[in-house]
């Protein structure tokens, strides 16, 4: 996981250097919205945020997945471990307990 914080972070370092060293104007266009005069920095820094928030979306759905079936899991091993546990004293109380042995004459 620590590398991939790594390569994020060098990507997002490369974006912002070429953000900031091409400042010119633009013109901006999607859908029916128009800017005019965007600086091309602010363009690319938006797309990165966008690309970074699109990517977050499905992994955070994927991790609330794993935590949901990891509690499951985990409240299925306590209520088995809870009827081993029931069963185990109910079988104690039941068993008879074998009988001490007899000691051994010991004969000189």
């Amino acid at each position: 996981m620590g590398l991939a914080y790594v390569v994020v972070g060098i990507v997002s370092a490369a974006v912002a250097v070429f953000a900031v060293q091409n400042s010119q104007s633009m013109a901006l266009r999607f859908l029916n919205w128009s800017f005019a005069d965007v600086p091309l920095a602010g363009a690319l820094l938006g797309a990165l945020v966008a690309g970074f928030v699109l990517s977050a979306i499905p992994l955070s759905i994927a991790q609330w997945r794993w935590r949901a079936r990891a509690r499951a899991l985990e409240s299925k091993i306590d209520m088995l471990e809870a009827a081993l546990a029931t069963r185990e004293s109910n079988s104690s109380l039941l068993t008879p307990r074998p009988a001490a042995p007899a000691p051994v004459a010991r004969t000189a």
